[in-house]
């Protein structure tokens, strides 16, 4: 209405009015995009990881594309600018760091954890400039005789079409705080109940109230395979899932020779060999017992003169 008005002043107050109310719209929308984006961010980083002292910990870092043949490392400190360089890509002991380029990702591996191993750590794409500094991420490791949270095997496997189980655990502390079972891969998670629930058809997530949840993946595909972790409000634990081809029963042998079949079809046709040679070996006992039994009788037949 204030826009139909036709006097100078009036116009002018429109004007004004306009520009307010366009601000307004321009810095609601701004503030709902931080609120969002803000939220975003810390739903999809791992800030604190939990480990038994004397165990191991996986821990997966994802980086850009861009970064797949720069070299990878993994430091301790608090102040990035200070940090210590423990290990850098390719190389094995008690920390390893192995490159995964084509997932876009980078594995730490850190075994016989103790107390002392407990801090601050960065996971670090090398940029290799001075302007530029390296991409990294920051997490906590904390290492003790009873963790936060824990799983029995923090690596599992199952066949195509099968099912999986993880074992996880949680500390008293922790009993009225929200647990989760997550995926790396897209970030989406379940919440634990205090009940059995079945939140999804292929997962099922049972909580005894106790401090023991059980994560039952059924109907396994290969793009169920990656990471997944297991938290307890803001610690958690990692778990690595593999999922293996459903064995076939067919014999696909090029040239028919074993050494070109699979462990599984090559012990078949070992088998399907050993029980022939057999049948052979059988045949040509029973036809020469009956060729000597006929020469046997022709001895002691009497003959004609």
């Amino acid at each position: 209405a204030l826009c139909c008005l036709q006097s100078p002043s009036q116009k002018h107050l429109c004007s004004a009015m306009k520009f307010i109310l366009l601000l307004g719209y321009f810095y609601s929308n701004a503030v709902l995009f931080t609120f969002l984006s803000a939220d975003t961010e810390s739903e999809e980083t791992l800030r604190n990881l939990a480990v038994k002292r004397g165990g191991s910990l996986s821990v997966p870092c994802f980086y850009d594309h861009k970064y797949k043949t720069n070299r990878k490392y993994w430091c301790k400190g608090y102040y990035w600018s200070s940090c210590q360089i423990v290990a850098y890509t390719n190389t094995r002991g008690r920390t390893s760091v192995t490159d995964h380029p084509t997932q876009n990702m980078f594995t730490l591996e850190l075994n016989s954890l103790q107390d002392s191993d407990s801090g601050s750590y960065w996971c670090a794409v090398e940029i290799g400039g001075h302007s530029v500094p390296d991409d990294r991420d920051y997490l906590y490791v904390m290492v003790s005789a009873d963790p936060a949270v824990s799983v029995i095997n923090s690596r599992v496997s199952g066949q195509e079409g099968g099912s999986v189980s993880v074992q996880c655990f949680y500390s008293a502390g922790y009993k009225n705080k929200q647990r989760q079972w997550c995926r790396f891969k897209d970030w989406s998670c379940y919440t634990v109940g205090r009940t059995v629930t079945s939140q999804n058809s292929a997962v099922q997530i049972s909580d005894d109230g106790k401090g023991s949840v059980s994560v039952k993946m059924r109907g396994l595909q290969k793009s169920d395979a990656g990471w997944y972790w297991f938290s307890a409000e803001d610690v958690a634990v990692t778990v690595h899932l593999t999922v293996t081809e459903r064995p076939s029963g067919k014999i696909t042998c090029i040239r028919n020779t074993a050494h070109t079949c699979s462990y599984h079809q090559a012990t078949m046709l070992y088998h399907y060999h050993h029980f022939v040679s057999s049948l052979l070996i059988f045949s040509t006992d029973v036809t020469t017992t009956l060729s000597s039994q006929d020469s046997q009788k022709s001895v002691n037949t009497p003959g004609t003169v």
